[in-house]
């Protein structure tokens, strides 16, 4: 795929407080690509920076090859859908997904064909005649979509999309979003703190720490080869002990509980117990570490050999699944 995106060496900076310290990215066309991280790490003022309502001190953005660094929002071929929606209450779905067209003083045939289109894409045409505050949460999601998506942008901005949305509905949401990508074709960007919902929905993952940019990579090789320390910690569960001057990591679903085979084997015992449905997060005091180690056992493994606090156990892993880290 092309590159439809180009950040250069990007920084900006508010007072004493280094928001973004030359931050260079690549996105390509008809990608979803996140944007991860902590509070703070520089994800939104990037976003905002894409948007137009920020300016970089250095650098230069560039979308298909044009040097947009200067251009105001309502130049660039951009779209912006906040976290709260803004539908306006008074209209009907297709009055809001409507708005923007009708501002553009587009023929209203062409206006009635793309907001038909897109109410389809979107499943909301059954809904088109009801009012904001006669539907539910992900419905409001979906028109804010719709309406960012009816002006055909080159680039939809995303800033925490589902963060008003509860968990099943969020999860739902997750694979709908991904699937609106893929059917409209069109490269979105979104923010987000949430590790699962990165690692579900985007192509590749760009991971923010204080202004920089720690890693960038599918979401398989951000969770199984992080670059470093701060990576590994943040995404996902990671046990780290240290040997030889090193850090060593290991995910909790790499470790056995009773193992059968494995490279390296501990002695310890279980210390805690979280139950989360699907699995069992095992806690277990051991040698390697003044932290428990977490294992993570499925349910199925779990009623086939309970364990308890205080019991003694064995933990096993191959030397494949550690990660090695400076100290």
């Amino acid at each position: 795929m092309s590159v439809l995106l180009a950040i250069e060496g990007v920084t900006r900076r508010f007072g004493p407080v280094t928001a973004l310290d030359r931050v260079t990215l690549e996105i390509r066309e008809n990608e979803f690509f996140a944007l991860l991280g902590a509070s703070g790490s520089g994800k939104t003022t990037l976003l905002r920076m894409l948007a137009g309502f920020e300016q970089p001190q250095e650098g230069r953005i560039r979308l298909d090859g044009a040097d947009i660094t200067r251009l105001p929002p309502e130049r660039r071929p951009v779209n912006l859908m906040f976290q709260s929606y803004a539908l306006f209450p008074h209209m009907t779905v297709r009055g809001n997904v409507a708005y923007g067209l009708e501002m553009e003083r587009l023929p209203r045939r062409e206006i009635d064909a793309r907001v038909n289109e897109i109410l389809e894409t979107t499943q909301l045409a059954a809904l088109a005649e009801r009012r904001p505050d006669q539907l539910s949460g992900g419905q409001k999601q979906r028109v804010a979509l719709a309406r960012a998506l009816v002006k055909r942008p080159r680039l939809l901005l995303l800033d925490e999309p589902l963060g008003a949305l509860d968990k099943k509905l969020r999860a739902a949401m997750q694979l709908e979003l991904k699937r609106l990508q893929h059917e409209v074709g069109i490269t979105f960007v979104v923010v987000t703190h949430d590790q699962e919902e990165a690692l579900v929905m985007a192509d590749r993952i760009a991971i923010l720490r204080d202004g920089r940019v720690e890693q960038v990579g599918t979401p398989h090789e951000v969770y199984e080869a992080p670059s470093n320390r701060n990576v590994a910690d943040f995404i996902g569960l990671m046990n780290f002990f240290e040997e030889g001057g090193r850090t060593l990591a290991i995910r909790p679903e790499r470790i056995a509980l009773f193992p059968t085979e494995a490279d390296r084997t501990v002695a310890g015992r279980v210390v805690a117990r979280a139950y989360h449905g699907l699995d069992l997060m095992v806690h277990v005091a051991t040698p390697l570490a003044p932290q428990p180690l977490v294992v993570r056992v499925t349910a199925d493994a779990a009623d086939r050999r309970p364990v308890a606090e205080g019991d003694s156990v064995t933990l096993g892993w191959n030397t494949a699944d550690v990660r090695t880290f400076e100290s």
